[in-house]
């Protein structure tokens, strides 16, 4: 049975689950947040109550965006590796923040609180990328303002309708919970099998850094792509003589490459996922000697700190930034 304390808390202090439900669920546990709001705002009888709940999804929101945008800041885009290990597709996970940043920029935060699984990696990739901390802020304050609003005003404004699925529930609860575990189970057999897709495509025959550094010494440097999104080439450096795009893109370069060179794909992302798309696109066009650089920018990036010259600030290169794809 539970508690007597236990029940006095789920009845009467709303803002203090919906912060916590917040915290964890931006913090990236898989708690649904969304319903947790609308439930308590729908006991709410005043705007006033509904503010408060507003301000403590907010608070918590920020919270946990600004643990985040710390550890991105402190330990750059190894967090984000991190974060990919817990995702069922690390294929993905940092490809699209980076895109989503090139393209918005800070507004990306705000966008990116209805975007599932963005809104935890984004906070890291903004501290990685050395977004000011005013600017982040005022971006993820807006997001979240935006995101619990709408939901906590949808639960305000159908009271009535979730009272009664609720007494639906109540009535109905096995089978309703049983439909609702063949979907979660079918959802997670298709991220499984994404999963498993990545690691077969990720067999791909690799180079090092080390062996590129060989090649590079002697004079055979194979032609080099980088994967990189536009802010991090222009915080980290530039890869000499690499030509710059987007995994998705990959393809729009072949007019400028012989098939029978030499070609090492280069991303920023955890396992390699970038990298590995563009080998695996460039090989299905007829290119033959195409390997992905095994660890990416942090392998690179660590003999660049005893090797002068691997990676070139950009106010010190010929880069532009008008060499990133319109795309990107």
């Amino acid at each position: 049975m539970t508690p007597g304390w236990f029940n006095d808390l789920l009845l009467h202090n709303h803002q203090l689950l919906v912060f916590g439900n917040v915290l964890l669920q931006q913090l990236g546990l898989p708690v649904p947040a969304v319903p947790t709001m609308m439930l308590n705002a729908s006991r709410m009888s005043s705007l006033y109550g509904l503010a408060s709940l507003l301000g403590a999804a907010v608070a918590a929101s920020l919270l946990a965006d600004l643990a985040w945008y710390q550890a991105g800041k402190i330990f750059g885009y190894r967090v984000l590796k991190f974060l990919c290990k817990m995702s069922i597709n690390p294929g993905s996970c940092v490809n699209q923040t980076e895109i989503r940043f090139a393209r918005w920029g800070m507004w990306s935060l705000v966008v990116g609180k209805f975007i599932p699984g963005f809104s935890t990696v984004a906070p890291p990739v903004a501290g990685a990328i050395g977004m000011s901390r005013a600017r982040f802020l005022l971006a993820s304050a807006i997001g979240a303002a935006l995101w619990a609003g709408l939901a906590l005003f949808a639960g305000y404004a159908l009271q009535a309708q979730i009272e009664a699925g609720i007494a639906l529930l109540s009535a109905h609860g096995i089978k309703i919970i049983a439909v609702f575990v063949l979907i979660l189970a079918g959802w997670l057999c298709w991220k499984i099998w994404q999963k498993h897709r990545f690691e077969t495509l990720a067999s791909i025959p690799h180079i090092s850094a080390n062996e590129l550094l060989q090649l590079k010494l002697l004079g055979q440097m194979p032609q080099v792509i980088d994967l990189r999104s536009h802010a991090l080439i222009r915080e980290t450096g530039v890869f000499p003589d690499a030509l710059v795009t987007h995994a998705s893109h990959v393809g729009e370069l072949a007019s400028q490459l012989d098939q029978g060179q030499a070609i090492v794909t280069f991303c920023a992302c955890p396992a390699d996922a970038g990298a590995i798309q563009a080998a695996h696109a460039l090989q299905r066009l007829g290119f033959t000697d195409v390997r992905p650089l095994e660890g990416g920018f942090e392998a690179w990036s660590q003999l660049a700190a005893t090797h002068p010259g691997l990676l070139i600030p950009v106010a010190a290169s010929v880069y532009s930034l008008n060499a990133f794809s319109d795309n990107r």
